[in-house]
Protein backbone atom coordinates (compact mmCIF):
# COMPACT_ATOMS: atom_id res chain seq x y z
CA UNK A 1 0.00 0.00 0.00
CA UNK A 2 0.96 3.66 -0.77
CA UNK A 3 -0.47 6.74 1.43
CA UNK A 4 -3.28 8.98 -0.39
CA UNK A 5 -1.49 11.81 -2.01
CA UNK A 6 -0.64 14.84 0.01
CA UNK A 7 1.73 18.15 0.15
CA UNK A 8 4.72 17.83 2.14
CA UNK A 9 6.39 20.56 3.77
CA UNK A 10 9.55 20.63 5.60
CA UNK A 11 9.78 23.87 8.02
CA UNK A 12 13.13 24.71 9.62
CA UNK A 13 11.60 26.75 12.75
CA UNK A 14 9.16 26.53 15.32
CA UNK A 15 7.47 29.64 13.96
CA UNK A 16 7.07 28.43 10.37
CA UNK A 17 5.57 25.10 11.97
CA UNK A 18 2.93 26.92 14.18
CA UNK A 19 2.07 29.26 10.96
CA UNK A 20 1.37 26.02 8.93
CA UNK A 21 -0.92 23.94 11.27
CA UNK A 22 -2.46 27.90 11.53
CA UNK A 23 -3.11 27.74 7.96
CA UNK A 24 -4.36 23.92 6.87
CA UNK A 25 -5.92 23.10 10.76
CA UNK A 26 -7.47 19.78 10.55
CA UNK A 27 -5.93 18.98 7.62
CA UNK A 28 -2.69 18.61 8.53
CA UNK A 29 -0.26 16.35 10.36
CA UNK A 30 2.95 16.65 11.60
CA UNK A 31 5.36 14.18 11.38
CA UNK A 32 8.18 13.55 13.82
CA UNK A 33 9.76 10.10 13.49
CA UNK A 34 6.92 8.56 11.79
CA UNK A 35 7.24 5.26 13.26
CA UNK A 36 3.45 5.18 14.01
CA UNK A 37 2.49 7.62 11.19
CA UNK A 38 3.98 6.64 8.02
CA UNK A 39 2.63 2.84 8.09
CA UNK A 40 -0.90 4.31 9.33
CA UNK A 41 -0.77 6.25 6.36
CA UNK A 42 0.72 3.64 3.77
CA UNK A 43 -2.56 1.15 4.76
CA UNK A 44 -4.77 4.42 4.55
CA UNK A 45 -5.82 4.38 7.78
CA UNK A 46 -5.61 7.55 7.82
CA UNK A 47 -5.12 10.51 5.65
CA UNK A 48 -4.26 14.33 5.06
CA UNK A 49 -4.10 16.85 2.59
CA UNK A 50 -0.58 18.02 4.61
CA UNK A 51 2.30 16.67 5.96
CA UNK A 52 4.24 19.23 8.14
CA UNK A 53 8.05 17.47 8.93
CA UNK A 54 9.83 18.56 11.80
CA UNK A 55 12.79 16.82 11.24
CA UNK A 56 14.49 20.44 10.18
CA UNK A 57 13.51 22.18 13.02
CA UNK A 58 16.82 22.30 15.36
CA UNK A 59 15.80 24.03 18.17
CA UNK A 60 12.75 20.83 19.16
CA UNK A 61 16.27 19.07 19.74
CA UNK A 62 18.33 18.70 22.87
CA UNK A 63 18.17 17.51 26.69
CA UNK A 64 19.19 20.28 28.96
CA UNK A 65 19.27 20.26 33.19
CA UNK A 66 18.18 23.12 34.46
CA UNK A 67 16.56 24.83 38.06
CA UNK A 68 15.37 21.50 39.51
CA UNK A 69 14.13 19.71 36.14
CA UNK A 70 15.52 18.12 32.60
CA UNK A 71 14.21 19.71 29.25
CA UNK A 72 13.99 17.55 26.46
CA UNK A 73 12.82 18.67 23.06
CA UNK A 74 10.04 16.79 21.53
CA UNK A 75 12.43 15.75 18.27
CA UNK A 76 14.73 14.11 20.38
CA UNK A 77 15.47 10.77 19.52
CA UNK A 78 14.67 7.94 21.62
CA UNK A 79 18.38 6.71 21.47
CA UNK A 80 19.91 9.60 22.48
CA UNK A 81 17.56 9.80 25.63
CA UNK A 82 18.63 5.74 25.82
CA UNK A 83 22.44 6.88 25.55
CA UNK A 84 22.38 10.26 27.57
CA UNK A 85 24.13 10.91 30.92
CA UNK A 86 22.17 13.67 31.92
CA UNK A 87 19.23 11.68 31.66
CA UNK A 88 20.92 8.72 33.16
CA UNK A 89 21.82 10.40 36.55
CA UNK A 90 18.62 12.46 36.48
CA UNK A 91 15.71 10.88 35.43
CA UNK A 92 16.73 7.20 35.94
CA UNK A 93 13.20 6.37 35.21
CA UNK A 94 12.89 7.57 31.82
CA UNK A 95 16.55 6.36 31.23
CA UNK A 96 15.40 2.54 32.01
CA UNK A 97 12.09 2.61 30.18
CA UNK A 98 13.71 3.89 26.48
CA UNK A 99 15.00 0.52 26.37
CA UNK A 100 12.01 -1.65 26.34
CA UNK A 101 10.93 0.58 23.30
CA UNK A 102 10.58 -1.55 20.18
CA UNK A 103 14.02 -2.21 18.40
CA UNK A 104 17.13 -0.15 18.59
CA UNK A 105 16.28 0.55 14.65
CA UNK A 106 12.89 2.26 15.85
CA UNK A 107 14.75 4.16 18.48
CA UNK A 108 17.35 5.31 16.08
CA UNK A 109 14.49 7.02 14.30
CA UNK A 110 11.45 7.64 17.05
CA UNK A 111 11.40 10.55 19.11
CA UNK A 112 10.24 11.27 22.51
CA UNK A 113 7.66 13.61 21.61
CA UNK A 114 6.17 11.48 18.96
CA UNK A 115 5.56 8.76 21.74
CA UNK A 116 4.35 10.88 23.68
CA UNK A 117 2.12 12.67 21.41
CA UNK A 118 0.98 9.19 19.65
CA UNK A 119 -0.22 8.29 23.13
CA UNK A 120 -0.52 4.70 22.86
CA UNK A 121 -2.15 3.31 26.66
CA UNK A 122 0.48 0.55 26.29
CA UNK A 123 3.68 2.68 25.60
CA UNK A 124 6.18 3.12 28.19
CA UNK A 125 6.46 7.41 28.41
CA UNK A 126 3.40 8.19 28.61
CA UNK A 127 3.43 6.27 31.71
CA UNK A 128 6.99 7.63 33.13
CA UNK A 129 6.06 11.41 32.62
CA UNK A 130 2.33 10.54 34.45
CA UNK A 131 4.53 9.54 37.21
CA UNK A 132 6.81 11.73 36.99
CA UNK A 133 4.64 14.91 37.32
CA UNK A 134 6.03 15.98 33.62
CA UNK A 135 5.37 19.17 31.85
CA UNK A 136 4.52 19.36 28.53
CA UNK A 137 5.13 22.13 26.59
CA UNK A 138 3.06 23.42 23.95
CA UNK A 139 3.06 26.12 21.55
CA UNK A 140 0.50 27.56 18.87
CA UNK A 141 -0.57 30.86 16.94
CA UNK A 142 -1.89 32.33 20.65
CA UNK A 143 1.90 31.52 22.02
CA UNK A 144 3.31 29.01 24.50
CA UNK A 145 1.45 27.08 27.10
CA UNK A 146 2.26 24.21 29.72
CA UNK A 147 -0.11 21.32 30.15
CA UNK A 148 0.70 18.67 32.84
CA UNK A 149 1.06 15.19 32.30
CA UNK A 150 -2.34 14.40 34.68
CA UNK A 151 -3.93 16.37 32.03
CA UNK A 152 -2.60 15.60 28.45
CA UNK A 153 -3.64 12.24 27.71
CA UNK A 154 -7.81 12.06 26.73
CA UNK A 155 -8.10 8.42 26.00
CA UNK A 156 -6.46 5.83 23.50
CA UNK A 157 -4.24 8.17 20.67
CA UNK A 158 -6.26 10.96 21.99
CA UNK A 159 -4.10 14.11 24.01
CA UNK A 160 -4.90 17.46 25.18
CA UNK A 161 -3.04 19.19 21.81
CA UNK A 162 -5.64 20.44 19.44
CA UNK A 163 -5.14 20.63 15.35
CA UNK A 164 -3.10 23.58 15.43
CA UNK A 165 -0.93 22.93 18.20
CA UNK A 166 3.05 21.77 18.11
CA UNK A 167 4.48 20.03 21.59
CA UNK A 168 8.23 21.61 22.15
CA UNK A 169 9.27 19.72 24.72
CA UNK A 170 9.18 17.90 28.08
CA UNK A 171 10.18 18.79 31.66
CA UNK A 172 10.69 16.27 33.79
CA UNK A 173 11.20 16.87 37.48
CA UNK A 174 14.88 15.68 39.21
CA UNK A 175 14.17 13.50 42.15
CA UNK A 176 16.93 13.75 45.12
CA UNK A 177 17.88 12.24 48.12
CA UNK A 178 17.32 8.47 48.61
CA UNK A 179 15.76 7.60 45.63
CA UNK A 180 14.71 4.06 43.44
CA UNK A 181 13.58 3.85 40.55
CA UNK A 182 12.23 0.56 38.37
CA UNK A 183 10.41 -0.34 35.59
CA UNK A 184 8.75 -3.84 34.33
CA UNK A 185 6.92 -5.23 31.60
CA UNK A 186 5.11 -7.87 30.19
CA UNK A 187 5.15 -8.44 26.62
CA UNK A 188 4.41 -11.89 24.03
CA UNK A 189 8.58 -10.99 22.43
CA UNK A 190 10.97 -8.41 23.02
CA UNK A 191 10.14 -5.41 21.00
CA UNK A 192 6.46 -6.03 21.18
CA UNK A 193 3.86 -3.32 22.66
CA UNK A 194 3.72 -4.49 26.65
CA UNK A 195 0.66 -6.19 27.86
CA UNK A 196 0.96 -4.48 30.96
CA UNK A 197 3.41 -2.63 32.67
CA UNK A 198 4.74 -0.49 35.85
CA UNK A 199 7.09 2.13 36.45
CA UNK A 200 7.77 2.83 40.26
CA UNK A 201 9.41 5.89 42.39
CA UNK A 202 10.12 5.84 45.74
CA UNK A 203 11.98 8.24 47.88
CA UNK A 204 13.03 7.44 51.36
CA UNK A 205 13.94 8.91 54.57
CA UNK A 206 16.96 8.73 56.95
CA UNK A 207 14.68 6.18 58.76
CA UNK A 208 13.69 4.05 55.68
CA UNK A 209 10.34 5.24 55.89
CA UNK A 210 8.48 6.18 52.54
CA UNK A 211 8.61 9.98 52.04
CA UNK A 212 7.12 9.83 48.21
CA UNK A 213 5.62 7.41 45.96
CA UNK A 214 4.71 7.39 42.45
CA UNK A 215 3.58 4.51 40.74
CA UNK A 216 2.10 4.67 36.73
CA UNK A 217 0.89 1.20 34.97
CA UNK A 218 0.49 1.31 31.31
CA UNK A 219 -1.53 -1.15 29.11
CA UNK A 220 -4.23 -1.03 31.83
CA UNK A 221 -6.78 0.91 30.44
CA UNK A 222 -7.41 3.79 27.71
CA UNK A 223 -4.75 6.19 28.99
CA UNK A 224 -1.59 5.55 30.89
CA UNK A 225 -3.00 5.26 34.97
CA UNK A 226 -1.31 6.24 38.44
CA UNK A 227 -2.30 4.44 41.55
CA UNK A 228 -3.33 7.04 43.76
CA UNK A 229 -4.67 4.52 46.32
CA UNK A 230 -1.70 2.42 46.37
CA UNK A 231 0.59 5.61 46.43
CA UNK A 232 -1.09 6.61 49.88
CA UNK A 233 -0.80 3.22 51.23
CA UNK A 234 3.07 3.05 50.56
CA UNK A 235 3.88 6.87 52.31
CA UNK A 236 5.21 7.04 55.56
CA UNK A 237 5.36 3.05 55.43
CA UNK A 238 8.42 1.43 56.99
CA UNK A 239 10.13 -0.21 54.06
CA UNK A 240 10.42 -3.84 56.18
CA UNK A 241 6.70 -3.43 56.70
CA UNK A 242 5.65 -3.01 53.28
CA UNK A 243 3.53 -6.17 51.36
CA UNK A 244 4.84 -4.93 47.87
CA UNK A 245 2.20 -8.04 46.54
CA UNK A 246 -0.88 -6.08 48.42
CA UNK A 247 0.37 -2.57 47.20
CA UNK A 248 0.63 -4.17 43.49
CA UNK A 249 -3.16 -5.66 44.09
CA UNK A 250 -4.43 -2.69 45.22
CA UNK A 251 -2.95 -0.51 42.14
CA UNK A 252 -4.49 -3.10 39.38
CA UNK A 253 -7.77 -3.38 41.52
CA UNK A 254 -8.77 0.18 40.47
CA UNK A 255 -7.87 -0.29 36.50
CA UNK A 256 -9.84 -1.40 33.84
CA UNK A 257 -7.95 -2.75 31.48
CA UNK A 258 -9.04 -3.56 28.01
CA UNK A 259 -9.76 -7.36 26.79
CA UNK A 260 -8.20 -8.02 23.57
CA UNK A 261 -6.91 -10.95 20.95
CA UNK A 262 -3.46 -10.14 22.77
CA UNK A 263 -5.06 -10.74 26.73
CA UNK A 264 -7.83 -10.78 28.80
CA UNK A 265 -9.23 -8.13 30.76
CA UNK A 266 -8.55 -10.54 33.65
CA UNK A 267 -4.96 -11.69 32.79
CA UNK A 268 -4.09 -7.99 32.70
CA UNK A 269 -5.21 -7.32 36.07
CA UNK A 270 -3.51 -10.37 37.26
CA UNK A 271 -0.23 -10.12 36.02
CA UNK A 272 -0.56 -6.29 36.68
CA UNK A 273 -0.27 -6.88 40.06
CA UNK A 274 2.51 -8.84 39.81
CA UNK A 275 4.49 -5.92 37.28
CA UNK A 276 3.70 -3.23 40.45
CA UNK A 277 5.40 -5.35 42.59
CA UNK A 278 8.30 -6.20 41.08
CA UNK A 279 8.72 -2.81 40.21
CA UNK A 280 8.38 -1.89 43.76
CA UNK A 281 10.67 -4.48 45.14
CA UNK A 282 13.18 -3.15 42.93
CA UNK A 283 12.92 0.76 43.31
CA UNK A 284 12.62 0.26 47.29
CA UNK A 285 15.97 -1.73 47.38
CA UNK A 286 17.45 0.37 45.63
CA UNK A 287 16.63 3.72 47.36
CA UNK A 288 17.39 1.56 50.44
CA UNK A 289 21.05 0.74 49.47
CA UNK A 290 20.42 -2.44 48.15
Amino acid sequence: MKPAPFEYHAPEKVADVVGLLRDFGDEAKVLAGGQSLVPIMALRLARFDHVVDLNRVGELRGIERQNGSVRIGAMTRQAEVERDSTVADAVPLLARATPLIGHFQIRNRGTIGGSLAHADPAAEYPAVTLALDAEFEVTNSQGPRTVPASDFFVSTFMTALDTEDVLTGVRFPVWSGRCGFAVEEVARRFGDFALTGAVCAVELDGGDRVTRAAIGMFGMGSTPLRAPDAEAALTGSAIGGVDVDDVGRTAAAATDPPDDIHASAAYRRKVGAVVVARALCRAIEEAGGG
